[in-house]
């Protein structure tokens, strides 16, 4: 950083003269220099506060407000709370090879998405490893009958795996995808390499056959650096997106799966709802990416379902056609919300059609981004050190994952996010029973309430990472690392 300006850099031609000239004045009188500086200080401090307030509000209409400090956790370190899930319950799964993710960050020479910078073999054996690492399998067909097998028996369906002609819908994020054709922005979405790793596994190691999966996210486009190698390899895959269209359709939704929220002051509640490629589909494999977000410090797992809901009364300018979450977009904003209030990130995390149907929480993390909007950064902290996340983390427990990714990135300077109550939806989820808000998680509006829907903690420190089962000392978050 360069040095503070001193009040004789300022001149009678600045654009400001007059303070400009109050400097000259005071530069001879001490007390009243300390003085003017303490003044201009405290405006500096409310015009900074007002810019980070209206950044936030920008999405939402909402008045602008100053931006709280980063965020530290309420709770100690090793605290579980909630229901661990899983063969093994509550492991997180983090695999980390730095050779995997080699772009050189310049647009000029390529995309992060071509197969020069982002190795597709390497790819293909990190998610073999996570599957085998999540499930104790020692090859991966045996780890998908694992994960098929231990889902149907904990959803009433029966000790039995993958039955042939059940439908499996794979949800992305692309919201750096404006079209079917890559942008010269180079946003994040995901990435080719683990996409297309993802559906080989699918058709090859876990029998699903190529009609019976879908691939969308309702809100944007599936772009071409995804659909044209995977439709070359798998013509019979379904890829549904917002607009349909060279290749792809155009997704639908149902309208007799609705979403109701918690909190009845939410617009829409009862009338937002769900695509038909989830409603129709016996499983989900929800793959996410790591971005911080402006409003909700983090968009992960129960994030990437914002791309998954449909509003009838969005209005005739509205350029995601109706596939627009903003009506949720208040309850998720952290610096406005402490903790113990309602999340609707909760609601998507429970519906019996979203997480009530995932089989599989992945995070594609070769490449990280520090907002939902930007392209891929480098991270600075250990083991990352200057280069790419190169990373993959795979889960059976939605809020363990995501409390994970959390730890990773309260400890990253450069996810500048992390602020105000950042894990109050990882609370209210992992205690959806009797969450700290006090409201009744009922997503479907039978009259059922949500259990909870995993674990939550801490870990002891970002230099160790480890988590109570780690450690040995309670029911809470296994975290396990390959190479």
């Amino acid at each position: 950083m360069g040095r503070t300006p001193d009040f004789d850099m300022f001149s009678t031609r600045d654009p400001i003269m007059p303070m400009a000239g109050f400097m000259t004045w005071q530069r001879h009188r001490p007390l009243r220099r300390m003085l003017a500086a303490a003044i201009l200080g405290a405006l500096c401090a409310v015009i900074l506060g007002f810019g980070w307030g209206y950044l936030g509000a920008a999405e939402t209409g909402a008045s602008p407000q100053p931006q709280p400090a980063r965020w530290t956790p309420s709770d100690p370190p090793n605290q579980p709370i909630g229901q661990a899930r899983g063969i093994y319950p509550g492991r997180v799964v983090w695999v980390h090879d730095p050779r995997v993710a080699r772009w050189d960050g310049n647009p000029a020479s390529g995309g992060w998405y071509e197969d020069k910078f982002t190795n597709p073999e390497l790819a293909a054996q990190m998610l073999s490893r996570s599957l085998r690492l999540l499930t104790g399998a020692t090859s991966d067909s045996a780890a998908w009958e694992a994960l098929f097998r231990h889902f149907n028996r904990t959803q009433g369906r029966g000790d039995t795996g993958y039955r042939p002609g059940e439908k499996v819908a794979v949800k992305l994020n692309m919201n750096c995808s404006p079209g079917h054709e890559p942008a010269p922005t180079h946003g994040l979405y995901n990435t080719p390499q683990v996409t297309l790793a993802l559906l080989r596994q699918l058709v090859t190691q876990a029998g699903v056959r190529q009609e019976d999966i879908v691939v969308y996210d309702a809100s944007r486009f599936i772009n071409d650096t995804i659909f044209r190698p995977a439709h070359a390899e798998f013509p019979g895959i379904r890829f549904e997106d917002r607009e349909g269209g060279d290749g792809r359709y155009k997704v639908q939704p149902d309208k007799a799966a609705a979403l109701h929220f918690a909190d009845p002051s939410v617009p829409d509640s009862g009338r937002t709802y769900l695509p038909t490629c989830v409603t129709g589909a016996s499983y989900l494999i929800n793959v996410a990416l790591l971005k911080g977000h402006s409003l909700a410090a983090v968009t992960l797992c129960a994030k990437n379902h914002f791309g998954s809901v449909y509003r009838e009364n969005t209005g005739p300018q509205d350029p995601h056609r109706g596939w627009n979450p903003s009506n949720l977009h208040e309850t998720i904003t952290t610096f406005r919300r402490p903790m113990g209030t309602y999340n609707a990130l909760v609601d998507l995390m429970g519906h019996k059609d979203l997480g009530g149907k995932t089989v599989l929480y992945l995070i594609d993390a070769l490449y990280a981004a520090p907002h939902q909007s930007q392209r891929p950064e480098k991270w600075q902290s250990p083991p990352f050190s200057g280069h790419w996340t190169a990373s993959l983390f795979a889960s059976q427990d939605a809020v363990a994952l995501e409390s994970v990714i959390v730890d990773f990135c309260a400890a990253e300077e450069t996810a500048v996010r992390m602020v105000g109550a950042v894990d109050n939806y990882l609370h209210e989820a992992a205690l959806a029973n009797q969450p700290p808000s006090g409201v009744r998680y009922d997503p479907e509006g039978d009259g059922t309430p949500l259990a909870s829907l995993g674990v939550h903690e801490h870990w002891n420190n970002p230099h160790q990472r480890q988590y109570s089962r780690n450690l040995g000392i309670g029911r809470g978050i296994e975290l396990v690392t390959g190479p």
